[in-house]
């Protein structure tokens, strides 16, 4: 056990480097999406998968990579994840084909899930005294907000003197030196034998996860085909049932499903997909408006982006620092109301008035940054330390699926919305309607169809930002109901489930 305050923080230095590697491959390619599709000739549903092959994956092997770290040690894991997002990252920069790329970042995935469930058990085995331990908590998820808000304007700030593959080689310095750094600050691995790594609970969840993108996708088409649609429900439909029968069942399940039971804990899960959903959605969105509607380069639409992040940094620093004083109920629920309150601005001004834009996306980041700060330590509270692992893979598995499901639904229904309500100019070939890049790519000195072509975008924009905005209030109700005893005076943890 590291007992050195020194060796403690910097620790947490390392394990946030991590963690911002993850964070940053989740929305590094929201501002290059523009470029890979013109530079790898990539289809609007190869587009998505190229975003969303990364979530995915981690999210289906998140929950057993906790439980493995568990078994074979927090450290080991850490590691091996490093080697082999390192791997990947090379992998991905190079991809010649977009299938190639969508395959290097499923391997990207494979690396992260290994790392992700690591970081935050490492914290909770090293920080023993509360307090100090929840400042740490909210320190790394200020990280993972921070490492969703640089994505976009590191991918600017790189495509404006190197080709697209350095979004991915960015990642490989900062491995090696938290692969240095690891062996020598981390405590000893703890490892647990007895527990049980089972493989076909992972893969369970995966067909889960990814037959229910696949219909996300499929149904928000403007001409969808039945026969694979229905497959993909099915697939989504059997393999979470089987996964949750096979939970029941196993001595030691890669998923407690009575850890669930505790109200606290479940707000915490809840605050972080709601709150990715939000960042991923409007990051994805609003890059790809502002540099296809109006013109931005990466890096501006990437440096608007960031405004959330800006917004998100006080208060994600401040909700660790008084989470004891004023309890969850007003941080979580109350951030998620203020976000609501940003979202909505964002709605109404963002074709008309920058400053309110960006007032807006500052909003929406100081209500997430505060709800998602204490998450983790709702999370992390509320679970006997046995099940640190088990816990620190739920929370993970929250936020990459709150990001997977805001990239297939909402870029599902961007190009569903865009295409249903474009009206194609006379002459205008019916092929615009694939896609806004399709169809400046076919204006060529065309104007009438590139106004168009982005008033329908600007349409499809507006309804998206309705759900984002309806999604943030139903988030706030709920976990206000759920948190409703813990007030001011009331305790970080309540009885968890053994």
């Amino acid at each position: 056990m590291v007992t050195s305050a020194r060796r403690r923080w910097l620790l947490l230095t390392v394990v946030s480097a991590g963690l911002l590697l993850i964070t940053l491959d989740n929305s590094i390619l929201y501002a290059a999406l523009p470029t890979l599709v013109e530079e790898l000739g990539a289809s609007s549903s190869e587009s998505l998968w190229i975003i969303n092959a990364y979530p995915v994956v981690m999210a289906g092997l998140l929950l057993g990579s906790g439980t493995l770290g568990d078994r074979v040690g927090h450290r080991r894991m850490l590691l091996i994840g490093l080697v082999v997002f390192g791997a990947a990252s090379l992998a991905a920069a190079f991809s010649p084909t977009p299938e190639a790329l969508i395959a290097a970042r499923a391997f990207l995935a494979v690396g992260a899930a290994a790392m992700m469930p690591a970081t935050l058990a490492l914290i909770r085995i090293t920080f023993e005294d509360e307090r100090e331990r929840n400042m740490a908590i909210a320190v790394w998820g200020t990280l993972a907000i921070v490492g969703s808000a640089l994505g976009p304007i590191i991918s600017g700030l790189l495509l404006q003197s190197f080709w697209w593959g350095s979004v991915f080689l960015i990642n490989v310095p900062v491995a090696v030196v938290a692969l240095v750094a690891t062996p020598v600050l981390a405590p000893p691995d703890d490892a647990d034998p007895t527990k049980r790594w089972d493989l076909p609970s992972s893969l369970l969840a995966l067909v889960a996860l990814v037959g229910l993108v696949i219909a996300i996708k499929e149904t928000a088409k403007a001409e969808p085909e039945p026969l694979f649609t229905a497959a993909a429900v099915l697939a989504a439909v059997a393999g979470g049932w089987a996964f949750a029968v096979r939970q029941r069942r196993l001595p030691h399940p890669l998923l407690d499903f009575a850890i669930f039971r505790n109200r606290a804990f479940l707000a915490g899960v809840l605050a972080a997909g709601f709150s990715m959903f939000a960042i991923a959605g409007i990051q994805l969105i609003t890059t790809q408006r502002f540099q296809l509607v109006e013109g931005f380069t990466p890096l501006r639409a990437g440096l608007l982006v960031a405004a959330v992040a800006v917004g998100a940094l006080p208060t994600a620093v401040a909700g660790g620092a008084v989470l004891h004083r004023v309890g969850l109920l007003p941080i979580v629920a109350g951030g998620l109301a203020l976000s609501t309150v940003g979202s909505v601005l964002i709605l109404l001004n963002f074709d008309t008035s920058t400053g309110l834009l960006v007032t807006g996306l500052l909003i929406t980041g100081a209500g997430l940054g505060a709800a998602m700060s204490v998450a983790s330590s709702a999370i992390m509270g509320n679970v006997p330390a046995r099940r640190a692992g088990m816990a620190s893979s739920v929370e993970e598995v929250s936020y990459e699926f709150g990001s997977l499901i805001a990239v297939a639904l909402l870029g599902s229904l961007m190009t569903a919305v865009y295409t249903a309500t474009i009206d194609l100019p006379s002459g205008a070939p019916d092929s615009a309607r694939d896609s806004l890049d399709r169809a400046l790519a076919l204006a060529g000195d065309d104007p009438s169809l590139i106004t168009a072509a982005s008033a329908a975008f600007d349409g499809a924009y507006f309804t998206v930002m309705i759900v984002v905005t309806a999604v943030m209030a139903v988030g706030a109700v709920v976990t206000g109901l759920l948190l409703r005893r813990h007030g001011p005076g009331s305790t970080l943890s309540t009885p968890a489930p053994h």
